[in-house]
């Protein structure tokens, strides 16, 4: 127990924290030795056996993808090697309550579930009660407002409130390198914007780190009024993300444990 209370707290603060001063160190000096410093506190690159639905995936002719939109992070594609993925969502304490904010909670539910459903096909995905054993959270809550300083007027920037966004945090487990998706979709959405704002959050959340652009994808980078089913292009894009080598999945290296 307290081999695993270390491992949480060492990557909360170390690995962070090594990601941010990588990236300040490559802006101010580019040199490739720091690239390799940071890599050898993590795990190499490899390629997990592809997933048996996205195996099973036929490509439609000239359909196409997205892949060059997708971001890797530091720890490779965000793809998920332990199935099925584990999700756990915000559910009201009384469901069977008659009010009204009980019912739009249901329709959140229905909305979250319906999407999970969905992703479902092409992903192994379960739901599990207890937050703490989920690899992907959804909560009901709006997303903080990011308000930041303009540098040339010194006033604050208020952007346009979020209804939803993903956001990973990396942890390690007996000496694996591991990462945890937070969704956070608004409360105050209609059923079908809560539908489609789950289907293209868990989008990401399952690996798709990038946005496409074009509008007929779920994971096209603007809201959209109609409700966008998820595409050929998506799961192509979904496919080709899992062919990927990442360090996500794979033990550290020996000198670190």
């Amino acid at each position: 127990m307290q081999k695993r209370q270390k491992d949480k707290f060492y990557l909360k603060l170390s690995l962070p924290f090594l990601i941010i001063i990588f990236f300040i160190l490559l802006i101010i000096t580019p040199s490739s030795a720091l690239e390799k410093d940071l890599e050898k506190s993590l795990p190499p690159l490899q390629s997990h056996s592809l997933p048996t639905p996205l195996k099973q995936w036929q490509e439609q002719p000239y359909s196409g993808d997205y892949f060059e939109q997708i971001q890797p992070s530091v720890a490779g594609y965000l793809l998920w090697s332990e199935f099925p993925i584990k999700i756990y969502f915000d559910r009201p304490d009384n469901p069977h309550d008659t009010a009204a904010t009980t019912r739009r909670f249901n329709q959140w539910v229905n909305a979250v579930e319906t999407s999970i459903t969905e992703w479902n096909t092409y992903l192994p995905i379960t739901e599990v009660s207890q937050r703490e054993l989920a690899d992907i959270i959804i909560e009901r809550i709006d997303p903080p407002i990011d308000a930041q300083i303009d540098p040339e007027t010194g006033n604050l920037k208020i952007p346009r409130a979020k209804t939803a966004q993903t956001r990973y945090e990396f942890y390690i487990r007996n000496n694996k390198l591991f990462h945890k998706m937070i969704i956070q979709i608004s409360p105050r959405l209609g059923l079908l914007a809560t539908l489609s704002a789950a289907r293209h959050e868990l989008g990401h959340g399952l690996g798709i780190w990038g946005h496409s652009l074009q509008e007929n994808d779920v994971l096209y980078f603007s809201q959209v009024s109609a409700s966008i089913p998820i595409s050929s292009r998506d799961i192509n894009t979904l496919k080709k993300i899992y062919e990927q080598p990442t360090r996500l999945g794979w033990s550290l290296p020996i000198n670190n444990e």
